[in-house]
């Protein structure tokens, strides 16, 4: 016994030490299987140096990249009940988002900040994919119409920024009622005249694709962003014809006028903030003052 305590298990517990910190330093991209050192791929916004890859990028990292001074006022979202249908398939969807919220340290799919985006005072709703595929419940509804009464209030630009599979599955039609919802708040936006864009990530899907994701004043896409409704081996199976190699990403929803522009994440606060300034008239008033 004393053997195994004082020769084996140090031995063990050392290699799984130095797996834990070999897979803090380095980090494999899903593209090109690059290793990349965590402090570089973190800098870089969660994005490949070799292939340029856009991996997940977390909700408060992404408020944090495009806020001016990486700050943001967090805006709290009100909770609901958290499974009205009782749901549940090979797990009950209770423990589904206990999991998901343990994991990812969220409360749901969906955060909401408020800043200034190269001085210009914006609202975004960012969606985080890690969390259940990015689905769109109830709560994440909720995030976006309390992210557009935030807009409102403030006479603010509003971005959202979807990563999605689209629906939740285990909200039912309660999830389905978030689509019209969203568009509502959408349709507010419009009629106040403040702007509203939509920071397209990957992927973006499904019901979220056929509410708010395509509602936008302007479209920008991160690069090899796959944008759509359904699959592609479900569209290839109904028109029952093989389609580009690159349908449905984002340079080729480009190149058909469906997305505005394609642009990496390093360069998105200030394509952002040229477009926001352009559009509220923000900087001759400031300068004014």
């Amino acid at each position: 016994m004393n053997w195994l305590s004082k020769t084996v298990l140090p031995k063990i517990k050392a290699l799984v030490s130095q797996d834990s910190v070999q897979e803090t330093l380095w980090i494999k991209c899903s593209s090109c299987n690059q290793m990349i050192f965590h402090r570089e791929f973190e800098e870089q916004f969660n994005t490949c140096s070799a292939c340029g890859n856009h991996m997940p990028l977390g909700t408060a990292k992404r408020l944090a990249m495009l806020f001016d001074q990486g700050e943001a006022e967090v805006i709290p979202l009100e909770g609901n009940k958290d499974d009205p249908l009782q749901f549940r398939d090979l797990k009950r969807y209770t423990d589904r988002l206990k999991d998901a919220r343990n994991k990812n340290g969220v409360k749901d799919a969906i955060m909401v900040g408020r800043g200034r985006i190269k001085g210009v005072e914006t609202v975004v709703a960012a969606f985080d994919f890690k969390f259940m595929g990015g689905s769109m419940g109830r709560a994440v509804g909720d995030g976006i119409l309390k992210a557009a009464e935030t807009a409102l209030e403030h006479r603010a630009a509003l971005i959202i920024v979807p990563s999605t599979g689209g629906a939740r599955m285990q909200e039912g039609i309660l999830s389905l009622m978030q689509l019209p919802r969203t568009i509502i708040a959408v349709r507010r936006m419009k009629e106040a005249g403040l702007p509203y864009i939509v920071l397209l990530a990957h992927p973006t899907t499904g019901g979220v694709t056929a509410s708010f994701a395509m509602l936008g004043d302007i479209h920008i896409a991160e690069p090899g962003a796959i944008i759509g409704f359904a699959g592609r081996r479900v569209i290839e199976e109904t028109v029952r014809e093989k389609l580009p190699q690159d349908f449905q990403t984002a340079e080729y929803l480009q190149e058909h006028g469906m997305v505005d522009m394609v642009v990496s994440r390093a360069d998105q606060p200030d394509v952002i903030g040229r477009i926001l300034t352009m559009l509220m008239d923000k900087a001759p008033r400031r300068a004014a003052e």
